[in-house]
């Protein structure tokens, strides 16, 4: 009988097997004397990942134009693990030098607090590498079927709310995790938050495992500890994370986030899809429960955990700590400047590190929303170091729209995007600007370029996808509606409203919303209870630029769809 043809994710699982990339840095190496047509389909496909390195455009690494005598040219795309988004003004220096220099002056902020670095060639990656170390960054474990970066509240230790510093248990999470051969083969990315901000800033909501800060009472002292939180993620199937009945202790967190990474990587059912592949799964098609999942992280840890204390889930819509936000040592303040969609330029990285040095004590730090702080600025200071933000196109007050827009990578570097999104996540927050000169209300708008989610836009107000339809006999690029998500107290995943339209025309959509909330919103109701209590008909009328008689009273809307059909 001839042999059954081998599944991408049974070839997906053999090479990861067969290979433990993370101990051939010499290949890499090997590859940039002897130039791109030397490597390895499977190194493409699956062996540069763990090493933080995509290939861009087309899978092969091929993006349009021509390197010399009209020979297209590969490239790659270079994720920077930053634990926590914490950074030196020296780091962000060379990673400003490194995009001059290898990566046609484009530089990304993700929604990870990584730094991703585009038009790098095989001939730079080993430079790209070994200056990176030099300055104590990695690239290890940025992408792959591995730990990703651990995230964290940018402003940990600074904070004047927040309930503990959580950022050395972040960095002894990445010690633990990131790098470590008993880890590199798990069935899919696995993402880890962990923070003492009382917003949770971080959404641990859609993280594998997420870990707030919480405290309670012991004998008359308060005694530190997390609540724990499971299995939540994007993409097709959207899950907000699993709450656990444990406290977990300061002491047990590394011993907690073992167990349950080794759990994932246990999972053989989780390794026959690539498509089901996620830690969410086990809930969404295998039967887990809460119950049963606690049941098995205390079977591996050999001990039970204490049941879990109330927590207070955050209300504000904002997780982004812009502007101006006084710390808890005396005198001093943090300033958060706006980076538009996340793209940042080598001149803006430099600029930050010098007033990282002059005002401040030389830290920098990537936010989950895509922008920069600096700590530690004197009060006297902060106006001139607002000034020069400003004037480096980082502002640090902007509109509702600049604030809340959130954008992935895009077709311009992701061969899995259908759209374009970083341009236009520019272009369609300026028409919207100019539509709505004077608007204030909080708004959530998140762009993706395809069904994956990198753009996080099931947790937006307004999130669209992006597709491609045809118009005036071609394919253009488009988007689809969802609407209403958040995270904290009235955590929903968006409904999909089953409007989509050409990119040119999302800004009247938009436009036709925002205004229909304006008319008939309730005293001081935020856009997402207004879009709760109407149907999912009148808001894709409404999108489409019909006309409905808005709703007086609460509507039953349906928080979680188990699974997202007609986009």
């Amino acid at each position: 009988m001839p042999e059954s043809k081998e599944t991408k994710a049974q070839r997906v699982e053999r090479l990861k097997h067969d290979k433990n990339s993370w101990e051939h840095l010499d290949q890499i190496r090997e590859f940039a004397r002897l130039g791109h047509e030397s490597i390895p389909h499977q190194w493409l496909t699956t062996y540069f990942r763990p090493w933080g390195i995509y290939t861009q455009g087309d899978g092969k690494g091929v993006v349009g134009g021509s390197g010399g005598e009209g020979k297209a040219v590969p490239y790659f795309m270079v994720r920077i693990r930053v634990p926590n988004g914490l950074l030196t003004s020296e780091q962000v220096r060379t990673i400003a030098s490194l995009s001059s220099e290898h990566g046609n002056g484009v530089a990304d902020i993700t929604v990870r607090q990584n730094i991703q670095l585009h038009w790098v060639r095989i001939e730079s990656i080993p430079e790209v590498l070994d200056r990176l170390r030099s300055v104590g960054l990695s690239t290890t474990g940025a992408c792959g079927d591995v730990t990703r970066n651990i995230t964290g509240c940018p402003l940990a230790g600074v904070d004047s709310r927040e309930i503990t510093d959580v950022s050395p248990i972040v960095l002894a999470i990445d010690k633990e995790l990131a790098g470590n051969p008993e880890f590199y083969n798990l069935p899919r990315k696995f993402k880890i938050s962990v923070t003492g901000c009382p917003e949770w800033c971080s959404y641990p909501e859609i993280n594998d495992i997420g870990l707030t800060a919480t405290g309670r009472l012991r004998q008359g002292r308060e005694e530190i500890g997390f609540s724990l939180r499971v299995a939540g993620g994007l993409s097709t199937q959207p899950h907000l994370a699993v709450r656990l009945d444990a406290f977990v202790q300061w002491n047990q967190v590394i011993p907690v986030v073992r167990a349950i990474t080794e759990i994932f990587r246990s999972s053989d059912a989780l390794r026959q899809s690539r498509e089901r592949a996620r830690l969410k799964y086990l809930f969404l098609e295998h039967g887990w429960t809460a119950e049963s999942f606690l049941t098995a992280i205390e079977g591996r840890l050999g001990y039970a955990l204490d049941p879990a204390e109330p927590e207070e889930l955050p209300s504000h819509v904002h997780r982004d700590h812009l502007g101006v936000t006084p710390q808890k040592q005396p005198s001093l303040f943090s300033i958060g400047a706006t980076v538009t969609r996340g793209r940042i330029k080598p001149s803006q990285l430099r600029i930050a590190a010098d007033l990282a040095d002059r005002y401040g004590d030389g830290h920098v730090r990537a936010t989950p929303m895509q922008n920069l702080l600096l700590i530690n600025i004197g009060g006297l200071a902060v106006p001139a170091v607002i000034a020069e933000l400003n004037a480096a196109g980082l502002p640090v007050l902007t509109s509702p729209f600049v604030r809340g827009t959130v954008a992935c990578t895009g077709s311009e570097f992701c061969k899995l995007a259908l759209t374009e999104t970083k341009s236009y996540a520019r272009w369609l927050t300026e028409r919207l600007e100019e539509r709505f000169p004077n608007y204030q209300d909080d708004l959530r708008l998140h762009i993706t370029g395809c069904p994956n989610s990198c753009g996080q836009h099931w947790i937006a107000d307004i999130g669209i996808e992006g597709k491609k339809i045809k118009a005036n006999g071609k394919m253009v690029d488009a988007y689809y509606f969802c609407v209403g998500g958040s995270v904290g107290q009235f955590a929903s995943i968006a409904r999909p409203v089953g409007y989509r339209c050409p990119a040119d025309e999302v800004p009247e959509a938009i436009a036709r919303l925002l205004s229909a909330f304006r008319a008939g919103r309730r005293p001081a109701e935020p856009l997402q209870h207004f879009l709760a209590r109407h149907s999912t008909e009148n808001l894709r009328t409404i999108l489409a630029g019909g006309t409905v008689e808005l709703a007086e009273r609460d509507l039953p809307v349906a928080a979680t769809p188990r699974s997202v059909e007609d986009r």
